[in-house]
């Protein structure tokens, strides 16, 4: 198994940011740009891989109370990960990512250190800049 995690520092309430990541209508908003989720019956969901031309059934977990999604794979069991959310001083949150990659199980799904870490660093700031829109859009 290959883990990654990057986290982020966001001028917005731990709510609003969970509240934007949560919103499965707007991911694609946030994802990295090649993959799509349509809702289908949550928990469960399909994503869409652009490089693969693919869908995959996965489910996503959206837990308010711990202001936390969790997500994975459904058949194959390739990867799984979570999206945390941290309330800091002033105002301020926290978002962690990390992601699981299991390659006994699917050994070409993990596309290595750097294209995950700048997949996740490029998905951190488009959720801060969505997350600026929403809270920008309230405030006017």
């Amino acid at each position: 198994m290959t883990e990654y995690e990057r986290s982020r520092t966001m001028p917005a309430l731990p709510e609003h940011v969970f509240d934007q990541a949560a919103d499965v209508s707007q991911m694609d908003a946030w994802l990295p740009q090649d993959l799509h989720v349509d809702a289908g019956e949550p928990p469960a969901v399909t994503v869409h891989e652009d490089r693969t031309d693919q869908d995959v059934s996965a489910l996503l977990r959206a837990r308010p109370e711990q202001m936390r999604l969790e997500w994975g794979t459904r058949e194959q069991g390739g990867y799984t990960g979570w999206l945390q959310v941290a309330g800091l001083a002033g105002g301020t949150s926290e978002v962690t990512v990390h992601l699981s990659f299991f390659e006994a199980l699917d050994e070409g799904h993990d596309p290595g250190e750097r294209a995950v870490h700048e997949a996740l660093d490029r998905s951190l700031e488009r959720l801060e800049e969505q997350v600026r829109l929403r809270v920008d859009n309230a405030a006017g």
